[in-house]
């Protein structure tokens, strides 16, 4: 029956999901730590994880639409459709899985936003640095657009660092 087949590639969807949030914390403590040298390695390794998670889910899906034919759905049923319509202990153990999906992309979601920031944040502190130093200021104009110019004030520079 293909909801042993179905079910096993639930849970290896899973373990990806965890290992990519996995991943995604390794990164985000890189970019709390300003450790950018191993940033590029962590984000590769993170690309990874997304390539076999795509190639999970289509796997998924030919599962899935299977059952779905088995259990009398459209083949486009969703996880939870397949759930309520699977005799036990099959509905079970779906009903988890769906549960488990909802948590894990909530949590990767919500790492993936804070690291987002903590680029943008880097990439923004480096770029008014690098300005500081040519001479020059960016400022906003009344339209919102980026305006070079302006008055550059004496600043301070701290050579220990």
């Amino acid at each position: 029956m293909s909801l042993t087949d179905l079910a096993s590639v639930l849970w290896r969807a899973r373990e990806l999901l965890e290992m990519l949030l996995f991943k995604l914390e390794e990164e985000q403590l890189l970019l709390a730590a300003n450790r950018s040298r191993w940033l590029s390695h962590a984000t590769r390794e993170v690309e990874v994880v997304l390539d076999q998670i795509r190639q999970t889910e289509v796997i998924r899906a030919a599962y899935s639409q299977e059952v779905a034919a088995e259990l009398g759905l459209s083949p486009d049923a969703s996880l939870g459709e397949l759930a309520d319509a699977a005799p036990d202990p099959w509905s079970d153990l779906l009903h988890q899985h769906r549960k488990a999906f909802l948590l894990l992309t909530s949590e990767i979601r919500a790492l993936a936003d804070v690291n987002r920031d903590l680029l943008t944040a880097g990439q923004r502190a480096a770029r008014e640095t690098m300005l500081a130093f040519a001479e020059t200021v960016e400022t906003y104009g009344p339209q919102g657009q980026t305006v070079t110019g302006g008055a550059r004030r004496p600043s301070l520079v701290d050579e220990a660092i």
